[in-house]
């Protein structure tokens, strides 16, 4: 596995590109905006795209899926909950509506790109917040779940701080300590520093 990751959009979003490397094929997450600058970078990677996971549906997390989904015609994936979101300018704060492709449900076991994904539900940022995880590798997509020492906010529409430290206790701080977090936001982290210094872990 090799993890791209590019800044991209006003509020400097974690995209990433998660290539397999024997066959160059390549899962697209969060792909918030500048899709010229994620096109760039999975040609000079000499990448194949093969789907978009989305964490959830805030514009600086979709913004650049119309152009990479007109440009590769590749499948989105998104947690069935979300798909409000996703439908709604007001919760999603973009300027477009979109409908996911697929839509996942909890412990849903999905293989793209030769990986094995787990999709695990965390809601409190927006109802239909979800992480990717990718137990083989031992590496987590955790979108606006959970930054370095802090979390996301819920003061959204369909927040709930109740909701995501539940969802943290219960679906990634139970993770081994030694996988890597990779945030939608911020630097790269992992389950067993955050069970040390976020104070959300208490």
């Amino acid at each position: 596995m090799k993890i791209r990751q590019i800044t991209v959009g006003a509020i400097q979003e974690n995209c990433y590109i998660v290539i397999q490397e024997e066959t160059k094929e390549a899962i697209i997450v969060d792909p918030g905006d500048w899709p010229e600058k994620i096109m760039a970078v999975l040609s000079e990677m000499k990448a194949v795209p093969v789907a978009i996971l989305l964490t959830h549906g805030h514009f600086d997390h979709i913004g650049a899926v119309p152009a990479l989904r007109k440009e590769y015609a590749i499948p989105v994936y998104a947690d069935e909950k979300e798909a409000v979101v996703l439908g709604n300018t007001k919760l999603s704060m973009a300027q477009f509506t979109m409908e996911a492709d697929f839509y996942l449900h909890d412990g849903e076991e999905l293989t793209l790109a030769g990986f094995s994904i787990r999709v695990l539900e965390t809601p409190g940022h927006t109802p239909g917040g979800c992480c990717f995880f990718f137990p083989e590798q031992k590496v987590l997509f955790s979108g606006d779940t959970l930054f370095l020492e802090s979390v996301g906010r819920t003061d959204f529409p369909g927040g709930s701080m109740s909701e995501l430290v539940h969802a943290l206790k219960e679906k990634l701080f139970c993770l081994p300590e030694d996988v890597a977090v990779y945030p939608g936001h911020m630097e790269e982290t992992s389950i067993g520093y955050e069970k040390k210094y976020n104070p959300f872990c208490e």
